[in-house]
């Protein structure tokens, strides 16, 4: 694809108003634009392509009222997923991410969010994910920060006793999530599922693991 045919980035004011739209249909353990955005990143680095009919109801839980208001939100959708793979491959991607209000009256960024999200993605592909991380260590190095700060913000659980990220390690895991997005997905370019892996996959539902989130976005 030339670069002139590469989608356009979501606008601050798209992003905006998708926010907006999100917040006003939210429950608790529903993803705010920061775990969309985790999700469809997810999806688009991952073992296999998804269908809109696939990632939809991990976004909407209920059915528009107004069907211009669902064309504008499913447009809005569309264009923040069909921007991730050109950002990637051009290197301007960013994680969208929550902006949370620290104890000094200052804020902070957030991956709990995005992580959610992200998490939610290797869900539904969850049985080749889980394949490949059984077989191959490079791929869980390349999760290294991402993995970190799920597990920091209790979105990953571990066995294993990990200490609390000091606010320093914590933005510099957060400033490795482009690197590590673009890695992943040429992992997946160089590394296809196997065959074995493909079937595994298509014979088993994929696992969902709604998780609690608060915050506000940020891009």
């Amino acid at each position: 694809m030339a670069a002139a045919d590469w989608p356009t980035s979501p606008s601050d004011e798209d992003l905006e108003e998708l926010d907006q739209f999100l917040r006003g249909r939210s429950g608790d353990d529903d993803l705010l634009l920061d775990g969309v955005h985790g999700l469809l990143t997810a999806l688009a680095i991952g073992p296999a392509p998804a269908t809109p009919d696939e990632w939809l109801p991990e976004v909407l839980h209920e059915p528009f009222t107004d069907n211009g208001e669902g064309e504008r939100v499913l447009t809005l959708l569309a264009r923040l997923n069909d921007a991730i793979s050109p950002e990637i491959e051009t290197g301007t991607y960013e994680p969208i991410l929550g902006e949370i209000d620290a104890d000094d009256g200052s804020t902070a960024f957030t991956a709990r969010g995005w992580c959610e999200g992200f998490s939610r993605g290797i869900d539904l592909r969850a049985p080749v994910w889980e394949s490949r991380l059984g077989q191959d260590s490079e791929l869980m190095e390349l999760l290294g920060p991402i993995i970190a700060l799920a597990i920091d913000d209790g979105v990953f659980e571990s066995d294993a006793e990990f200490a609390p990220l000091g606010d320093d390690d914590y933005d510099e895991c957060l400033a490795q999530i482009p690197s590590a997005i673009g890695a992943i997905a040429e992992y997946w370019r160089e590394h296809p599922p196997t065959r074995e892996e493909q079937e595994q996959h298509a014979s088993l539902e994929p696992q969902r693991r709604p998780r609690r989130r608060g915050g506000r976005w940020v891009h």
